[in-house]
């Protein structure tokens, strides 16, 4: 398969770049900065760059955008102009290129306010929870996400929009427990992408690693997280245990990835009990 993948200089497309070569995939780096996995060095909204760069693909990942960390640091227009109209350039030139599947990289983080637990509570993070943006970086994933959702019946194999859990480089006590809720390895990230592409599927999925806990259990979570964890996940609890770490006291949210997990077929390699 002959796939492009934008933003892939970043670690999140390089992983996915260097996943798709190891399929034996035809892979094509383009990314605004140079970097051993990308070949084409442009601006993903440089409409140009992109119509060479979709001739002849199969497929398209398309991952490169502003994020959280430069809210503030850049003006809303550029938030916009990478995440919002490039989008749509992309999407347009793929359809006209022929390109018949699309996946593209969002993100949790839209959820925005609705990820705010009542008092005492915990709320259940799935593809079912209302979007409601805090700030520019979540009004543009969302507006990006509306693109996605009226191309994709110009994609005959599927257009997959991904809302991956937090999986940048963490200390490893917080990454344990963020694996138990809310969070998933940068490989499990990439490895979602590259599974989507190759499946070509339709629909909105949640990313994270697979949580043991249950809807049920989010009065025990948001209360005394530590105790159920010691009842349910003896070996989790012993695991921290040795290494000095400790069980969180209480959870604000869980992760969801059921659905990818039964619909898409995607199950992470790495989950709570392995880090």
């Amino acid at each position: 398969m002959r796939i492009l993948v934008t933003g892939s200089s970043g670690p999140l497309g390089a992983a996915i770049v260097r996943q798709g070569l190891a399929c034996g995939w035809a892979v094509t780096g383009l990314d605004i900065r140079a970097g051993a996995t990308t070949d084409i060095e442009a601006d993903v909204a440089d409409a140009g760059a992109l119509a060479r760069a979709v001739e002849g693909q199969d497929a398209v990942i398309h991952v490169a955008a502003l994020h959280a960390p430069q809210v503030g640091r850049l003006p809303n227009a550029d938030f916009h102009h990478v995440n919002v109209q490039a989008t749509a350039t992309l999407l347009r030139l793929a359809a006209e290129a022929g390109v018949r599947r699309v996946v593209y990289t969002s993100t949790t983080s839209l959820y925005g306010h609705s990820l705010v637990p009542p008092p005492g509570g915990l709320v259940w993070v799935d593809e079912q929870m209302p979007v409601r943006p805090r700030d520019i970086y979540d009004e543009t994933k969302q507006a990006a996400e509306g693109l996605c959702a009226k191309a994709a019946p110009r994609f005959p194999q599927g257009l997959a929009i991904l809302r991956i859990a937090r999986c940048f480089r963490e200390a490893a006590p917080v990454r344990a427990v963020h694996r138990l809720h809310r969070g998933l390895g940068m490989a499990d990230a990439a490895a979602a992408h590259v599974h989507a592409a190759a499946v070509g599927i339709s629909g909105t999925f949640v990313i994270s690693a697979l949580t043991p806990f249950r809807r049920e259990d989010a009065p025990a979570l948001a209360t005394d997280a530590e105790g159920l964890i010691r009842t349910r996940l003896p070996r989790v609890a012993t695991l921290f245990d040795r290494r000095g770490w400790p069980l969180p006291a209480r959870l604000d949210r869980v992760y969801d990835a059921g659905r990818a997990a039964t619909v898409m077929g995607f199950r992470p390699r790495f989950d709570f009990s392995g880090w």
